[in-house]
């Protein structure tokens, strides 16, 4: 089989860059932060809207960059590659540890339609009665909304930034008509942000939310580009199942051969190894066991 690129003459989806003027200077003032925090978000929804970009893929990735940020805001050195580990390499039913269960409740937030009975069950720590109230925030644009839910979550629990920025994505995410939570505000935020309160706050969420668009808008198109290169492939691989193995690849940010249930375990190592050879997969943890793959 040749390359990927060989086997289609489509050219690969780029998204168009977020514009340059949105995060030329910080804003000064709230008025001039909200018009930027709107005009990404606005710039964000029109250039994923294409079809091009594996949505659920593209939370999945952003929920471990946004676990990974808030590793750090608890004072913890997990980087991916150990979030990963702690989360994909812990057996069903074992308990992931601190770093594993904090990507574990970015994830599973991220993959399911925003409901209130879904958040309380992802979110540890945090019922139903809170999830509700969180969801119906209220304010002038849907950055205030979600730092509205900052504060109070943090007002309440000042050790709670996991529960307080994921329901902040949940409100920011409904606000804007989306029915799953995309993690964004967690990328951004800093530990000095999440002690502000009252229009210091909403400045700092409004500058947040313009960073994190100009980080998630190229993954977007880093993802849309590697999903059609897979894609490109599927249909000439010869295991059986491969089409259902490349759908959860499109959907999960990393996976390990196990979690291919469906094949025998030798036929998932040669698929994932196949897929790694024609260079549409990445082997994710560079070892030679306990191996993770993904776009």
């Amino acid at each position: 089989m040749g390359k990927p690129r060989a086997v289609t003459d489509d050219p690969l989806p780029m998204l168009p860059p977020l514009p340059g003027w949105l995060g030329s200077a910080p804003a000064e003032t709230l008025e001039t932060a909200a018009f930027r925090s709107g005009a990404a978000l606005a710039h964000l929804g029109q250039a994923t809207a294409s079809g091009d970009v594996p949505l659920a893929l593209w939370r999945d990735r952003l929920a471990l960059v946004a676990a990974e940020t808030g590793a750090a805001l608890a004072g913890r050195r997990e980087g991916q590659a150990a979030l990963r580990d702690a989360l994909h390499l812990t057996g069903q039913g074992d308990d992931p540890g601190p770093a594993g269960r904090l990507l574990r409740q970015w994830s599973r937030a991220a993959a399911r339609p925003i409901s209130v009975a879904h958040l309380a069950g992802a979110i540890e720590g945090v019922g139903p009665e809170r999830v509700a109230l969180c969801l119906d925030a209220a304010g002038p644009t849907p950055v205030d909304r979600a730092a509205q839910v900052v504060e109070a979550v943090l007002t309440d629990n000042p050790r709670d930034e996991t529960a307080a920025l994921i329901l902040a994505d949940a409100v920011l995410a409904k606000a804007l008509g989306a029915t799953h939570l995309l993690p964004l505000l967690a990328l951004r935020v800093t530990s000095r942000d999440l002690r502000l309160r009252g229009d210091d706050l909403r400045l700092a969420c409004h500058r947040a939310i313009v960073a994190a668009v100009a980080q998630a808008l190229p993954l977007a198109g880093e993802l849309a580009r590697a999903a059609a290169r897979v894609q490109a492939v599927a249909p000439k691989l010869r295991a059986k199942a491969a089409g259902r193995a490349v759908d959860l690849f499109l959907s999960r940010d990393a996976l390990a051969p196990a979690a291919l249930g469906f094949m025998s375990d030798r036929a998932a190592r040669r698929l994932c190894d196949r897929l790694v050879s024609l260079g549409v997969v990445r082997e994710l943890t560079g070892r030679d066991t306990f191996r993770l793959y993904g776009l």
